[in-house]
């Protein structure tokens, strides 16, 4: 019986070599949160846009083609094409509003610098011996294990009230309340007796 064959160009994923697969770790989920689908899109290559753009949107040929000549002369900024292909695919997959949401949140966290005004609340009771930073982010999925988790200390990957941590194995002996950053996650430590 006949067969009938489409052909389609190979989309890459995130890090613009390989093609776009879950088990490479270089994928945008289809069901990802709106935050999340947009900030991977705003990581990949400015180059690499321009294929997620045909590939992705329903642009023209001869649209996308303007807006990279807009973007050459200096018209359009690259960042700016970029957050616009970042609404258009969460708009397709969640809607306008969270697409909006979603580059207000980017731009306030990453461009700025702030953090997001809901941060996940961790509450923590003060035990003896007490607990280090390290075991309460292994604990709560920040990192794999505590010693994961003191590879990112060292690494200047933990901030903690907008400083970076320097000191391994901060114990949790006193009350109080505190930001707490680990890479892009951000979450309030609540120490309580």
């Amino acid at each position: 019986e006949a067969q009938v064959v489409m052909t389609t160009p190979l989309l890459e994923g995130l890090d613009g070599v390989e093609k776009m697969s879950k088990s490479l770790g270089n994928y945008v989920g289809v069901t990802e949160a709106p935050g999340e689908m947009f900030g991977k899109l705003m990581s990949i290559s400015d180059d690499l846009m321009w294929k997620y753009y045909g590939l992705l949107t329903d642009l023209t040929p001869e649209q996308i083609v303007a807006a990279r000549g807009r973007v050459s002369s200096g018209d359009l900024h690259p960042k700016q094409a970029k957050v616009e292909l970042a609404k258009r695919v969460v708009s397709d997959f969640h809607s306008s509003a969270d697409a909006e949401r979603a580059a207000e949140e980017f731009e306030r966290r990453f461009a700025k610098k702030e953090l997001p005004d809901e941060l996940p609340v961790v509450e923590h009771l003060i035990e003896a011996p007490p607990k280090t930073l390290e075991r309460v982010l292994a604990d709560h999925g920040y990192a794999t294990s505590a010693s994961e988790a003191s590879r990112k200390v060292k690494q200047g990957g933990v901030r903690l009230d907008g400083q970076r941590l320097s000191t391994e194995r901060w114990q949790l002996a006193e009350p109080g309340e505190h930001v707490v950053e680990v890479g892009r996650r951000a979450f309030r430590l609540r120490v309580v007796r």
